[in-house]
């Protein structure tokens, strides 16, 4: 099987990685198998403890593999665009992209699966199903879809090569300074908690571009525009200038007296060159209720 990594799983041990995809098997097992030379990155083998990059293409023959499970589910989809090739969604919040080990039910995945069946791309295993990338559980708004392998590859390189423009909107914490801003720090995994990013000394060139839309007494409206594409790269850039996202528990906004589940941030702006054709894809959406929700209770506390 062949799996390529995408850029919300750099810097993950590849066993912890595989032991994500796969079922009934131990970590130590995992560990064996790929120290054998049944695993390998870019056609060469690695240790357990390799950390992924994105993009790295990962091959495994495990004679003990099996995939996970995953049920479809008549679950409502906001289909945004669609076409022969490809469908946007929008994903509310709350909602997992795709299944985890611990999690198998209620992600887009299962909505996708039951609408659309075999009819989407399977390159990156029976777990992540048309999936050609992610956003967090609590962030909501546009992602792409692939229903054929051709179709992921091509959304696959636009993506790496930069090709796509995504927009964002958020609230933060704090009045923002300058209307319009550039953070570039690089990013890569926190030194002392795993589940985390940060800002370090050696990460991944990660580029971010901040335009404010409006100031409050205490937070900002921004739009966001991503140049990279790092792990929780929004949060982690504007909680290490000062900023972090509202209700961002992670990153170190903590959870405000409007509650919403976590973070405020929102995609909700597309643009890329529509598969093998010569013309482009532009989508916008309104902001959400959550997003609204904050808006209403900023504007009154002025």
């Amino acid at each position: 099987m062949i799996i390529y990594v995408d850029e919300n799983d750099e810097n993950t041990r590849l066993d912890s990685f595989l032991a994500s995809l796969t079922e009934g098997l131990s970590r130590t097992k995992l560990q064996n198998l790929i120290k054998s030379g049944n695993v390998t990155v870019n056609g060469i083998s690695k240790k357990p403890s390799y950390l992924i990059n994105e993009n790295d293409k990962i091959e495994f023959n495990i004679p003990e593999y099996q995939t996970v499970k995953i049920e479809p589910e008549n679950i409502s989809l906001d289909i945004v665009y669609e076409d022969d090739n490809m469908l946007v969604v929008n994903k509310p919040s709350g909602m997992l992209t795709h299944p985890a080990v611990n999690e198998k039910n209620g992600t887009l995945v299962n909505a996708l699966l039951f609408k659309y069946g075999e009819n989407l791309s399977d390159i990156n295993g029976e777990l992540r199903r048309g999936i050609v990338h992610r956003l967090d559980r609590n962030t909501s708004g546009l992602l792409m879809i692939a229903k054929n392998n051709k179709t992921h590859e091509y959304l696959a390189g636009l993506i790496r090569n930069h090709q796509i423009t995504k927009k964002y909107r958020t609230i933060v914490k704090g009045v923002y300074p300058n209307d319009e801003d550039i953070i570039n720090l690089p990013i890569g995994r926190h030194p002392t908690q795993p589940h985390k990013m940060a800002v370090v000394e050696g990460g991944k060139e990660s580029t971010t571009l901040i335009k404010v839309i409006e100031r409050f007494k205490d937070a900002t409206y921004l739009e966001v525009t991503l140049i990279t594409g790092r792990t929780h790269q929004i949060r982690v850039h504007l909680s290490h200038k000062g900023f972090p996202v509202f209700n961002d528990t992670l990153y170190g906004a903590g959870m405000a007296k409007v509650k919403t589940e976590e973070q405020v941030l929102q995609s909700f702006y597309l643009k890329f060159p529509k598969p093998f054709s010569d013309n482009f894809i532009e989508l916008t959406i309104e902001p959400d209720e959550k997003f609204k929700k904050v808006v209403t209770y900023l504007k009154n506390k002025l």
